[in-house]
């Protein structure tokens, strides 16, 4: 069970730093790919797989070191945070402007609307990969401490 989780880990750390730099590129390019955004939900998915697996071992198997249980949740948090800083980034940005609601934006011109738009695209992409940068050290650090890279 110990090398699964180890695998889980592996790939948790794999799929949230390709999701990183691909979002640093997607971001750097605002481009909207829809890979990212099926790279980052698998990220997100190999994370939640990651702590199942954990939680199992720590309640079935031998015990992990030190801190590593919690190196094991806190990417769960951090994705959430962003999943949260990303659906706002939306009224962010309209507030920023100064724009209440859809019908202040139906009255911008289309350039306008499509500067906002691609505003609050990189926005979301940068908060997205931002997470990942941070799973992807968290993920470091608790492989470290389990099993003895």
């Amino acid at each position: 069970m110990k090398n699964v989780a180890l695998a889980a880990e592996i790939l948790a750390l794999a799929l949230n730093a390709i999701a990183c730099g691909y979002g640093a590129w997607c971001w750097r390019r605002a481009d909207a790919s829809a890979w990212f955004w099926r790279v980052t939900r698998a990220a997100q998915a190999s994370i939640v797989l990651q702590a199942a697996l954990n939680g199992i071992l720590e309640l079935t198997g031998p015990k992990p070191q030190g801190l590593h249980i919690l190196y094991s949740v806190v990417p769960l948090l951090v994705s959430l945070i962003a999943e949260s800083l990303r659906v706002a980034a939306a009224q962010t940005v309209l507030d920023q402007r100064g724009l209440e609601g859809s019908a202040a934006v139906a009255q911008l011109g289309e350039t306008e609307q499509h500067d906002l738009v691609e505003t609050i695209m990189r926005r979301e992409i940068g908060v997205m990969a931002a997470s990942a940068l941070v799973v992807v050290f968290l993920a470091l650090r608790a492989a470290t401490t389990a099993h003895g890279f």
